[in-house]
């Protein structure tokens, strides 16, 4: 399931989606808040350009909307149907969730928006600059 050459591999590691060989950030930990979304600019392995246009990953804000709504109904259903929590209890709850997953929200949005366009090539050579 999380074998080279999948999307699911590239989406949940972070790495480059045409050669899954190098993490498209410059920081591994999206808990680096100043480092979150800051990418190279290319893959070091196969020269892939991650920014494939200008403003190419505006159109992650929606992916991104899309998993916060389903973050938010997650957290939600397990508060209320699972611990019988309070409206109250379970919105706040909501809002923590979401806060302490920004940085993943974030990232995964990213990985899976380049990986709507770009897909793996095992025959991706080493790039030489």
């Amino acid at each position: 399931m999380l074998k080279k050459g999948s999307k699911l591999n590239s989406i949940l590691t972070g790495t480059c989606p045409k050669c899954q060989e190098e993490s498209m950030y410059v920081a591994r930990n999206p808990y680096n808040l100043p480092k979150v979304i800051e990418m190279h600019e290319h893959c070091s392995h196969c020269g892939l350009h991650y920014q494939i246009e200008p403003s190419f990953f505006y159109g992650a804000m929606y992916v991104n909307y899309g998993l916060t709504v389903a973050l938010g109904v997650g957290v939600f259903l397990i508060t209320k149907v699972l611990f019988n929590f309070t409206i109250t209890q379970s919105f706040i709850s909501i809002i923590v969730a979401l806060i302490g997953l920004m940085p993943v929200n974030l990232r995964l949005a990213r990985n899976i928006y380049i990986n709507m366009f770009v897909s793996y090539d095992a025959k991706a050579k080493k790039h030489t600059s």
